[in-house]
């Protein structure tokens, strides 16, 4: 049986919605709207976008591996590995995921590196993506796959499917199950990404000014993404408390 499970959470630039398993992206209604025409990014190499990168991780990863550990169960692996992804792309986007011995890993292509303005929003996209491995997200839409895709498989055996249409209510059954959650897992890196903005020293309402300049996606049944107004609220609403 294949049944692709989630493995990664992750921050979709100007240059795409992408339908992954935990992006960032977001909506100021409940109907899509048409994306805003903007103006192409400036192309950079994968060496300039880590020039770019580098004041920001250096000032980014010590906290937010001491706020893993303090943060996450014993033995949770905070060993971030924070880099520009060699592969050249035009998908403007960032992610965490994990390598092969659990390592979190945050990659970001040099199309995102160059549609941000400045260290803030940078910044604020690595706070986000730190927070979701902090909150465990990626395990917990690997839950919610199974979850779905077990369920899917004994609805459709119990009506007397054969083994193909078994497979593809398990496939049906995974997706739904990871994106049950997955716009409350934004939210969340939402949330979280604000405070370790802050406690880095710059300043996430700067920051968050990155999804005004995102397409929202609208608020789509079993869409990835909550609304950007939902996210921009949400981090409004945690940096006044800081």
């Amino acid at each position: 049986m294949r049944h692709k499970l989630p493995v990664r959470a992750c921050f979709v630039g100007l240059a795409a919605v992408a339908v992954l398993s935990g992006c960032v992206s977001t909506t100021t209604s409940s109907t899509p709207q048409p994306a805003v025409q903007q103006a192409p990014a400036p192309q950079i190499s994968t060496g300039q976008a880590t020039s770019r990168l580098a004041p920001v991780k250096a000032r980014m990863e010590g906290l937010v591996e001491r706020e893993c550990r303090a943060r996450t169960a014993a033995g949770t692996n905070c060993d971030y590995k924070i880099y520009v992804d060699p592969k050249e792309t035009k998908i403007a986007n960032a992610y965490q995921t994990l390598d092969k011995s659990g390592r979190p890993l945050i990659v970001f292509t040099a199309p995102l590196v160059a549609e941000t303005r400045n260290n803030h929003e940078l910044a604020f996209v690595m706070g986000h993506e730190a927070a979701h491995h902090i909150e465990g997200h990626i395990a917990r839409s690997q839950t919610n796959a199974m979850a779905g895709a077990a369920l899917g498989a004994i609805l459709v055996a119990a009506a007397g499917g054969n083994a193909q249409a078994v497979e593809a209510a398990m496939d049906l059954g995974a997706g739904v199950g990871a994106r049950s959650y997955s716009k409350s897992h934004e939210l969340e890196a939402d949330r979280l990404g604000t405070i370790l903005t802050h406690k880095a020293g710059y300043d996430p309402m700067i920051g968050v000014k990155f999804f005004e300049r995102t397409p929202d996606p609208g608020n789509q049944f079993l869409g990835t993404h909550p609304p950007n107004a939902s996210r921009i609220a949400i981090v409004k609403q945690t940096a006044a408390g800081l």
